[in-house]
């Protein structure tokens, strides 16, 4: 993809198509196929699909380069639309030289919804482009996709490049570990410096171990004691906050909304079963956790935002194993308990490793145990060698002696383990039933002297009822048996003692942790947040595969081949089984009205009048609004200039009631109507500030400017925090039910006649809630229909579990509108439930019977329970019976919700968190009549009034400061 900036002109043209044919002869002919294309405002195409790589393909690429030419706009949206619907590619490069016409975020939106479950490299790379906004763009972009970036400038400023930056990473790597080498060969040959490297492998070779491992300059110095922010979490308490789960970021969290089970019932009019099919054109067969098979509907925008949370909880996963990586966890892992003993193993075997030893402990008293409750060391060879007797408090007095102590332990004997730990069970945590979060921590090179299964018995029996857990850190070493002539009374491999070790701890409820001079090789607290982490990419896996199953079955259903070597009989049954296309109707007055309109104004409109014929489906259905017929050739983009004078006629057409009537609406506008109102200018005095209050008293004002900019900031956060609350308001089942709070609720659902418009959508948007509030906040919950009589689905309040909301998505879906609205007895059902804190009224009219009544015997029953009642109203006509439910509402201490003005008002919020907050007339939004929404939008009002009057006083404050310096300079001079 070549992007040919309109700053190439002349020689850098030259130089520009040089560079690209040098491109073909060095890289590309080299590839197995080849597809090129040019944008600016439009696409320019080589071929039509990616060409095999030959002589003569080469050339017309060449020619091809030849002829380009520099253009206005960078429209890279619709070059990668067009580029990332051929599968055959696997690899893009994308040359830019300015920036593109789209925001990042579009463009890295689109480009990774696209790349989901496809291996496409990318290569970014400006040309000759010195904007730093581009560069930057562009750069995240690559990021954004997983890509590598090259910038490319004749001048040789701002270079940059990922594999450049990926080679010096590694440079310096060698670099520190060149000097590390350095360091110690001038340490152990006391300064003296070799120059030949045999003589350096030589000498390394004869090495101890030990004298690689990392300690600090000052090693025998006091501790530099560090206070920890937080109490440390084991993995596993870790993920208990930020694991999928937790974050309901569970596949089959996501998609239980949308997933329905297949249904085999008996129906006795047929006299056989009949299954449910499955929708093919929008839902997809999934295997669920528990084996069985789902209709999953694919929701390809939240499938996208899910596969986004993943990817920022794989980072975060990322950064808990990084950080258990590094300093005392590396060693030893991560210390939670709040009453600690460690135990040191100083056999004679780790006489080469005394000093890692000791920097171990350093690090851990440094970092991990200044903020414990207490703790205890025991070193233990063939004898077991307590610092203190008992436990003593984690003081940094006492960690400084701790320290001391450790600097003069000598290795000695062999691993008496099981000595160690009945000395720390039966002394330091010998009352350990009255005592939380205690926990010991073991530090060996090898395995115990004492069989494995007599330390698990013993360890297993000591734990059990108790907050005690056993934890080990094995440091793997090669052992030199022969260089010292002593033998341990047992000896394995290291992977023999990491199994002897792994099955005492599973006795033990406590961590491994195996480490050694490479790094960490195993670790249960890694292997936890690793197992998230695959199953994170699981979990997008799958997601991956039911987008590339809908896109397919799609691309099947479009082309819908006939499959050969079928038989031909079962080819016809279907074909008469199919019902015959019906022909086209014939066109009404409003279509012939339309098509005149098109034929007067020209054939250069046809694109923008091939719309469908509009009608009304019923007469509350609402006019569109009138549409001036000078503005029809008018395109979109439009719309952000400047109003224009509008002109003095505009007519719209409408079906009447009568027939197939047309009717016409003729509008006269006698004069521009502006919609801004003006804002009247506020003047200051000249000697001091002043200001009038809201009751109409003048106030002395004294500010600064950096107080209304602080006041500024934390206005534009609130609103914009309240939008986004609006947003969260009119999404989901809350834009036509509000928020269920409460944990014991009822819905009472209107089935009267008058519901018979509305009881579709409210079937359709009940399903939702049912999964997307009641499940998720696991609600005991109930539902109960009225109309003449009433039904509820329980008798009682159920819990919302996985096949109770299927079976409540099941009832709601038999719903039909007949009869009157009995309310009263549906609300004295409805109270009547044991343990019911809230009911939720769904209806769109008056009830039958006396308002004032209704109202008079609900108090008398709230009276022995205080239930909330909250309504819904689905009818803005009918005025009488919103009054009633909002005083049913307020009566009751509930709320009033009415889906009214749902959509303007997700428009307002959109254009106000995109166009900013600073215009306080426009957008606005609607006269919601629901009572969250109400108090929202007032708040919005408000706090917009402040922030425009905020940044007036501010710039005449500035205003008023130049003056007085200007005043002071006069005076001076």
């Amino acid at each position: 993809m070549v992007h040919v900036s309109h700053m190439c002109c002349g020689s850098r043209l030259l130089d520009f198509q040089n560079d690209l044919l040098c491109l073909i002869d060095e890289q590309l002919c080299h590839k197995k196929q080849l597809y090129c294309l040019s944008f600016n405002t439009e696409i320019s195409l080589l071929w039509e699909s990616p060409k095999t790589i030959n002589i003569h393909v080469l050339h017309e690429a060449r020619q091809w380069i030849q002829q380009l030419e520099p253009g206005q706009g960078c429209n890279m949206l619709k070059a990668l639309k067009h580029v990332l619907t051929i599968k055959e590619l696997n690899s893009l490069v994308l040359i830019v030289g300015s920036c593109p016409d789209q925001s990042l975020e579009i463009l890295s939106g689109y480009a990774q919804q696209c790349m989901l479950g496809r291996k496409l490299h990318t290569h970014v790379i400006t040309y000759d482009c010195s904007n730093p906004a581009s560069l930057a763009i562009l750069k995240n972009l690559a990021e954004a996709v997983s890509g590598r970036y090259h910038c490319y400038s004749s001048k040789g400023e701002n270079f940059d490049s990922s594999d450049f930056h990926l080679l010096l990473q590694e440079s310096q790597k060698a670099k520190d570990l060149l000097k590390s080498i350095k360091w110690t060969f001038q340490r152990k040959t006391d300064g003296s410096l070799i120059g030949r490297i045999t003589d350096v492998s030589t000498e390394l070779a004869k090495t101890a171990p030990s004298n690689f491992l990392p300690k600090p300059s000052k090693h025998e110095g006091p501790l530099v004691i560090q206070t920890p922010c937080t109490l440390a979490k084991t993995s596993t308490d870790w993920l208990k906050t930020y694991g999928l789960k937790a974050k309901k970021l569970d596949l089959y969290q996501v998609l239980a909304p949308n997933a329905f089970s297949p249904v085999e019932e008996f129906v006795p009019i047929l006299n056989k079963k009949v299954s449910s099919t499955l929708h093919e054109k929008a839902m997809m067969r999934f295997e669920w956790y528990d084996g069985t098979v789902k209709h999953i509907h694919v929701d390809l925008p939240a499938l996208y935002s899910y596969q986004k949370l993943l990817a920022k909880m794989v980072r975060i996963y990322e950064k808990r194993i990084d950080w258990l990586s590094v300093a005392s966890r590396r060693i030893w892992g991560s210390v939670c308990e709040r009453r600690v003993v460690i135990l040191v193993d100083v056999s004679v075997t780790n006489s080469m490793y005394i000093t890692h030893i000791q920097h171990s402990l350093r690090l851990l008293l440094e970092e991990q145990m200044s903020n414990k409750d207490s703790f205890n060391i025991i070193a233990f060879g063939s004898d077991v060698v307590p610092w203190q007797l008992e436990l003593v408090p984690s003081q940094p007095k006492n960690l400084q002696n701790a320290w001391r102590w450790v600097l003069s332990l000598k290795c000695a004997g062999s691993r008496n383990f099981m000595s160690a730990l009945r000395r720390a069970v039966e002394v330091d945590f010998k009352d350990r039933d009255k005592h939380k979060s205690q926990g010991l921590y073991l530090l060996t090179t090898g395995i115990p002297d004492q069989e494995t299964h007599i330390i698990s018995a013993y360890v297993a029996e000591v734990c059990r009822g108790f907050d005690l857990q056993l934890h080990v850190c094995l440091f793997s070493v090669m052992e030199d048996i022969g260089s010292n002539g002593i033998i341990p009374p047992r000896y394995a491999d290291p992977t023999e003692t990491a199994v002897a070790f792994k099955e005492i701890v599973q006795a033990a409820n406590g961590r491994f942790h195996w480490f050694g001079e490479a790094g960490i090789f195993e670790s249960d607290d890694i292997n936890r947040i690793v197992s998230e982490m695959e199953k994170a990419n699981n979990y997008s896996q799958k997601c991956a595969f039911l987008v590339e199953s809908l896109k397919q079955r799609s691309v099947d259903q479009s082309v819908n081949p006939l499959i050969p070597g079928r038989d031909s009989s079962m080819v016809m049954k279907k074909e008469k089984r199919r019902s015959q296309k019906l022909p086209s109707p014939k066109p009404t007055a409003l279509s012939l009205a339309r098509m005149s309109m098109k034929d007067s104004h020209g054939a250069e409109r046809n694109a923008s009048m091939r719309v469908l014929a509009w009608r009304p489906t019923s007469a509350k259905a609402e006019i569109p609004p009138a549409q001036t017929i000078k503005e029809w050739p008018q395109t979109e983009n439009k719309r952000k200039h400047k109003a224009r004078k509008q002109p003095e006629f505009s007519v719209s057409v409408f079906y009447t009631d009568k027939g197939r009537n047309v009717g016409t609406v003729y509008r006269k506008y006698p004069k521009i109507m502006c919609i801004r109102k003006s804002i009247p200018s506020v003047t200051l005095p000249k000697k001091e500030e002043i200001c009038s209050s809201k009751e109409g008293v003048v106030k002395h004002l004294h500010f600064q400017p950096k107080e209304l900019e602080i006041y500024t900031e934390q206005l534009e956060k609130v609103l914009q925090r309240y939008v986004e609350r609006i947003q969260w308001l009119l999404s989901g089942s809350r834009r036509s039910f509000g928020t269920i709070l409460e944990a014991n609720v009822c819905i009472l659902v209107d089935t009267s006649g008058s519901m018979d418009p509305y009881l579709p959508h409210i079937t359709k948007e009940l399903a939702s809630l049912i999964w997307e509030q009641l499940r998720q906040k696991e609600v005991r919950f109930n539902l109960l229909r009225f109309a003449e009589n009433i039904e509820s689905w329980k008798e009682c309040l159920v819990e919302a579990t996985d096949k109770t909301c299927h079976d409540a998505v099941q009832w709601v879906s038999k719903l039909h509108a007949h009869g009157n609205t009995c309310i009263l007895m549906a609300l004295q059902k409805a109270l009547s439930f044991q343990g019911i804190e809230a009911l939720y009224v769904l209806t769109d009219g008056r009830p039958d019977t006396s308002c004032s009544l209704i109202l008079k015997e609900v108090e008398r029953l709230r009276k022995k329970q205080d239930i909330k009642i909250h309504t819904i109203s689905f009818s803005c006509t009918d005025r009488g019976a919103n009054e009633f439910l909002k005083k049913l509402a307020s009566q009751t201490g509930g709320r009033y919700h009415c889906s009214f003005g749902d959509v303007d008002g997700q428009l307002a919020a959109h254009r106000m968190l995109m166009e900013g907050l600073d215009d306080d007339d426009d957008p606005v939004f609607p006269c919601f009549e629901g009572d969250d929404l109400k108090i929202l939008t007032q708040e919005v009002s408000k706090a917009r009034s402040f922030l425009k009057q905020a940044k007036s006083l501010r710039l005449l404050l500035q205003k008023w400061n130049t003056n007085q310096k200007d005043i002071l300079q006069n005076a001076q001079d």
